[in-house]
């Protein structure tokens, strides 16, 4: 997939080590995944990572961490929402700064930028000059601007995401390729070009 959006494209394009959902308490097995993952991907133009790993009582897995950083090298590494699940946000920021990461995505410890935003602001004041604070989590067009002069963040992450009609003509009825509460059958999750351009647009407007 990878090679295949690097012929498309011409922006960075930094891919996320996750081989499951649920926590970011990871089994031997997932790590080794993983780093096998960095391997391919490496070769097959990875611009970045991005990655983030707990321990138990939830504070960062600074040794796994480091190994990884060690892996990814010489590419740079963002440390993504598992920030947001630790016990103590803003220690868990300093861990990432200290380790070396160049940039952390969260949307505050919250379920969204937006609910997030009073502890964003506090983490951008933190990291200072030290790492780039990237909000992310129900960022759109609405509550761009809120969210970037709110906190002084420079960046922002958002899916710009559009459901499409399936292009089945044939659409067989009771029956799901996955759990019950689950997207529709014949709907396609898709990033929307004009949602994208009117972020960047509206990005590059907002005066910080």
């Amino acid at each position: 997939m990878l090679k295949t959006i690097k012929k498309y494209v011409k922006i960075p394009v930094f891919v996320m080590l996750r081989p499951r959902g649920g926590d970011f308490l990871y089994s031997k097995e997932e790590i080794e995944v993983m780093k096998m993952e960095v391997v391919d991907l490496k070769l097959s133009g990875a611009d970045g990572f991005v990655f983030g790993f707990l321990q138990e009582d939830g504070k960062i897995d600074k040794q796994l961490c480091s190994k990884f950083l060690e892996l990814v090298k010489p590419l740079p590494a963002t440390f993504h929402r598992a920030i947001d699940m630790t016990s103590d946000i803003l220690q868990a920021l300093d861990d990432v700064v200290d380790l070396g990461f160049q940039r952390v995505l969260t949307s505050g410890g919250s379920s969204t930028a937006l609910e997030g935003l009073p502890m964003i602001q506090q983490m951008v004041e933190r990291a200072g000059q030290r790492i780039c604070i990237m909000p992310g989590g129900g960022i759109s067009s609405g509550n761009l601007e809120r969210i970037l002069n709110g906190s002084g963040a420079r960046e922002f992450h958002g899916s710009a995401r559009a459901a499409i009609p399936s292009r089945m003509e044939y659409r067989k009825e009771g029956i799901s390729m996955g759990i019950s509460l689950c997207p529709p059958e014949f709907s396609v999750k898709v990033t929307d070009k004009v949602k994208v351009q009117k972020l960047v647009q509206q990005g590059h407007s907002i005066k910080r």
